[in-house]
């Protein structure tokens, strides 16, 4: 959906990040190359694969229908889709 939303405020009269900051999740390799390019959050695919395999062979082999829950790790890309919040007004 981030991937639309850039032009969608654009049409709206909203300056993305000036207007409005955005954050998109995945890091797909198109996110790079949007204008403005866009922040996301990037997770490890192949640890998230991994765990889920590792779970459903164990669950094939009699294992608790209820796995122990693992924390993948997510890194957060900065590109030019978000911007620090505009500072107050003092009047």
């Amino acid at each position: 959906m981030a991937i639309g939303a850039p032009r969608a405020l654009r049409e709206a009269g909203r300056d993305v990040p000036g207007d409005v900051s955005l954050v998109g999740y995945d890091d797909l390799p198109e996110a790079a190359y949007l204008r403005p390019p866009l922040t996301t959050v990037r997770q490890d695919f192949g640890a998230a694969g991994r765990r889920s395999l590792d779970v459903l062979v164990s669950q094939m082999r009699g294992a608790p229908r209820h796995p122990e829950v693992t924390l993948i790790g997510t890194e957060l890309v900065v590109r030019e889709s978000s911007a620090p919040p505009p500072r107050p007004r003092t009047g």
